[in-house]
């Protein structure tokens, strides 16, 4: 009966771990080999608790950021701080570990859904479909699913909702974090979009240092703070305020926006 142990979401948790396992190893060499991961403040992860965490993370490609951090946290769960040498530690993966990500580009394809299955919560979203603009009413039984993956576990969520620099944080991710309660725990990463396609798939260049940064939790008051007060929290938390515009050099800022234009479609 062990053997078909399931998760709230009904995914067996063991082929949720062997999917982990064979997608850690095969991903292994795109942060230790092709590019190289430095990574800052993993050893916290060992002082937070199994559940009730939300990690939110400024976004650059649709999965080599996600793939990251479950390396990065299993690293560090297994007591390698800031280091993800050795790929032993996905012998033993952290299986309550989900993402939100959007529907749309979880049905994409194969991979798609086979990273889906390794944890994925996928939501409707509500200003892009196909493309295209769009607006419509956010689905409650998105915002349940998000929370059922917070109780159970740790989740780790986009609030830009898009993998362009400098967007707006959305103000769901707020309202789940003054619904829910979490301990929220800032990430802030680089080098990935220079390393990877947008997909995050194929490695675009090679020796690009990618950077990932784990933060102390946030201090909030979940029943007095304002939506907007977390909301600019997490702005300055995952380094996404307009303010840092100002200490980025120029010529970063209009390679950034040219490479924007080339962008048909985000996820």
């Amino acid at each position: 009966m062990g053997l078909f142990k399931t998760n709230p979401f009904g995914h067996i948790l063991f082929l949720k771990r062997l999917i982990i396992m064979v997608m850690g190893a095969l991903s292994h060499r795109r942060y230790r080999g092709f590019n190289e991961l430095k990574i800052e403040g993993s050893d916290l992860l060992n002082e937070l608790p199994d559940n009730n965490v939300l990690f939110v993370s400024n976004h650059q490609t649709y999965f080599a950021d996600v793939v990251a951090m479950y390396h990065v946290f299993n690293a560090g769960l297994s007591g390698r701080d800031d280091s993800i040498k050795n790929i032993g530690y996905l012998w033993k993966p952290k299986l309550n570990l989900y993402y939100v990500a959007a529907a749309e580009t979880m049905r994409s394809g194969f991979l798609a859904k086979i990273l889906a299955y390794a944890g994925a919560v996928t939501v409707e979203r509500t200003w892009r479909a196909n493309g295209e603009d769009v607006n419509r009413q956010v689905k409650l039984s998105d915002i349940s699913n998000i929370g059922k993956a917070i109780k159970d576990g740790w989740v780790v969520t986009f609030p830009q909702g898009t993998t362009k620099p400098w967007k707006p944080i959305r103000k769901g991710t707020a309202h789940i974090i003054k619904t829910y309660k979490p301990i929220v725990v800032p990430v802030v990463i680089d080098g990935f979009r220079r390393s990877f396609d947008k997909k995050g798939i194929r490695v675009k260049k090679k020796n690009i240092l990618q950077t990932m940064e784990i933060k102390q939790p946030l201090e909030i008051d979940y029943d007095n703070e304002s939506i907007d007060s977390v909301v600019e929290k997490l702005e300055y938390a995952i380094e996404q305020h307009p303010s840092f515009l100002k200490v980025i050099p120029q010529e970063e800022l209009e390679a950034e926006e040219e490479l924007n234009k080339k962008r048909q479609w985000e996820y």
